[in-house]
């Protein structure tokens, strides 16, 4: 009986058989199939513990359904947290002992419990897995994905079919999220490179033109004690006056040559000044989109954190029309406008400048990302709001994340029509 026992759970589903699976795969959850009709009936009593799943999912659990705080305080609890741990190693040590009924995999669990008790009486009611299913898709409508995740697979109906496809709507939504900043990140990273080998070469220059100008006051100086000591010569000895006249003459024109060289200095000084202040400028700019960035991945990351039910802000906006953009994101970005209470309305355009006028008549609130809308559509937007007395506000990137931003800071934040 134990070897049969150990053949059934050591056998790979037949769902990754079907699509060619040889070897496990990260992009695969893989969950030991359970022998029946014992574990079956046990199943039913309670629900399933993180040691109880497959390992293959518990990255993915740690990762979403918890903080990175929350996750130091209770390595902490059990030593295995370093007080200088990068989130990565943390992560790591984290995952490594779900796998067994440890003290860490219990304080695990527990928190996990804890943390989504309302995702979980709320996928309690389920009693099947059509029900489940629903649950699962309303839960990803409203952007609840940390407690629903764990609601759903640690219910006891919960089967392999429902595992794998939640396991892949978690795993293409941590690629979404990572693409729509990967490019922005990257390109800050290469400002900030740029400012600062910009500041350094400002830097030289200026001290070389300090060094210039202080060699040429030191060589004015020296000439004109020269010039001063040769008056003196000059008129203690009149036979030597051919000569003095001849060494004033030389002496002018290097002066003459210095104070070129003194004014070409001077040119270049200006010219570095003029290149320092297009570097401040640049530098401003950086930090704003650096500033910009960190709202839009703190929005990305409190839309997947964060398990409370949201409710739109007072004095938000109700009705978003979107112009511009890609259609292949309209899904996603109508998600995240609901996410925060918000209908979002969208032209495209394919649709044509006729139907403008009445969605910006409906909206409450017209966005349109900056990189990815024709001049003419945003000229048409601006010069509608205008005439309606609607706010808009361009956003930096056609990202969920730059939407997501613009509406949470939406309550607070002044909405100018110009």
């Amino acid at each position: 009986m134990r070897a049969s026992i150990q053949d059934v759970t050591e056998r790979k589903p037949a769902w990754a058989l079907r699509l060619g699976h040889t070897e496990r795969c990260d992009c695969a959850p893989w969950q030991p199939a359970r022998p029946a009709p014992v574990v079956a009936a046990l199943a039913m009593l309670r629900r399933r513990a993180i040691w109880d799943l497959g390992p293959s999912l518990h990255c993915s659990i740690i990762g979403t359904c918890l903080t990175t705080d929350a996750l130091r305080r209770l390595m902490r609890k059990v030593n295995q947290g370093e007080a200088d741990a990068s989130d990565h190693r943390l992560h790591g040590l984290a995952v490594g002992p779900c796998g067994t009924q440890g003290v860490a995999a219990r304080l695990i669990n527990k928190a996990l419990d804890d943390r989504h008790r309302t995702a979980i009486r709320r996928f309690d009611a389920a009693k099947d897995i059509p029900a489940l299913r629903r649950l699962w898709a309303e839960a990803q409508a409203a952007g609840e994905i940390p407690g629903a995740y764990w609601a759903v697979l640690t219910h006891p109906l919960v089967d392999q079919p429902l595992i794998a496809d939640v396991f892949g709507d978690v795993h293409m939504l941590s690629h979404l999220v990572g693409a729509a900043n990967r490019a922005d990140i990257r390109r800050l990273a290469e400002q900030d490179r740029e400012i600062a080998a910009l500041r350094a070469t400002v830097a030289r220059q200026q001290q070389r033109l300090r060094d210039d100008i202080t060699e040429r006051d030191a060589r004015i100086h020296a000439l004109q004690d020269m010039l001063a000591a040769e008056s003196l010569r000059r008129a203690a000895t009149p036979a030597a006056a051919a000569e003095t006249d001849h060494l004033i003459a030389a002496l002018q024109a290097r002066c003459d040559r210095l104070a070129a060289r003194a004014d070409a200095a001077e040119a270049r000084r200006a010219e570095a000044e003029s290149r320092a202040a297009a570097a401040s400028r640049e530098a401003t700019a950086a930090a704003t989109d650096r500033d910009a960035l960190r709202r839009e991945i703190a929005a990305a990351e409190a839309a997947l954190t964060d398990d409370s039910p949201t409710s739109p802000a007072i004095g938000a906006p109700r009705t978003i029309l979107y112009v511009g953009g890609r259609s292949g994101q309209t899904a996603v970005l109508r998600r995240a406008a609901e996410r925060c209470g918000a209908e979002l309305l969208h032209h495209d355009a394919e649709q044509g400048s006729a139907l403008l006028a009445g969605l910006v008549g409906r909206a409450s609130l017209v966005v349109f990302p900056v990189d990815c809308v024709s001049h003419d559509a945003a000229l048409a937007v601006k010069r509608l709001c205008r005439q309606t007395g609607r706010p808009f506000r361009p956003l930096r990137s056609t990202g969920a994340a730059s939407l997501l931003a613009a509406l949470q800071d939406a309550p607070a934040l002044p909405l100018a029509a110009e």
